[in-house]
């Protein structure tokens, strides 16, 4: 299981699957989604990518972001266009 992941600046954190639950909550609040749907999503997505990257020690930020929004392009599309929308007005 990833035990370190590795930042644009280079940089290692602890990997921590909550924070990808966190993010994938924050962009469905920008949906019309239910409250449980939007939970539903954020386990299923989370423990997907969690699963994908199970075999290796490292991941970085761009490796999990692109494995989240594959699979939430797959789950639930508005999410993922929530999220990218945000990253455009954001950089």
């Amino acid at each position: 299981m990833v035990q370190d992941v590795i930042k644009k600046d280079g940089t290692k954190v602890p990997f921590d699957a909550e924070k990808i639950k966190k993010a994938i909550t924050a962009a469905a609040a920008a949906t019309d989604l239910s409250e449980e749907r939007k939970n539903e999503v954020a386990e299923q997505v989370s423990d997907t990518v969690v699963q994908t990257l199970e075999s290796k020690n490292e991941a970085t930020t761009g490796e999990i972001k692109t494995n989240v929004l594959a699979e939430l392009d797959k789950v639930e599309p508005s999410v993922s266009a929530a999220w990218r929308k945000y990253d455009q007005e954001n950089k």
